[in-house]
């Protein structure tokens, strides 16, 4: 049996969190859930992860300023990893803004499981 894709999920609302989880596990993803984008360099540095799910509105370091981040990674592989945003406040920012962050894609809240299940499959394909 293949080894499932690892997702990191940054999101400071637990229920998000854990609807996200759910529904990704049941996929047969395995989930890391942290709270917060400083929490995802630190595991990025120690781990690997096929995608990150990015809420925009953190406390520490918000979703636009993580993704800068990832990019500048010197690991080239985790630099390049699949990364989604997640946000309700679509209009502080544009399409445009999210894709010159680093961002593949973005989910707007609330939530369409089904689209979040797609894009994931879709940026994780091997």
């Amino acid at each position: 049996m293949p080894t499932p894709n690892r997702v990191l999920i940054a999101e400071d609302s637990s229920v998000i969190q854990n609807l996200v989880k759910k529904i990704l596990e049941f996929q047969n993803f395995e989930i890391t859930a942290v709270k917060n984008g400083e929490q995802v360099i630190q595991l990025l540095n120690k781990e690997d992860f096929d995608i990150i799910l990015l809420d925009i509105n953190m406390p520490i370091m918000d979703g636009m300023e993580c993704v800068k981040a990832i990019r500048e990674l010197d690991d080239t592989a985790k630099a390049k990893v699949p990364v989604v945003a997640i946000t309700g406040n679509a209009r502080n920012y544009s399409e445009e803004e999210f894709k010159d962050a680093g961002f593949n894609d973005v989910l707007m809240k609330p939530l369409n499981f089904d689209k979040l299940v797609i894009v994931v499959k879709a940026l994780t394909e091997k």
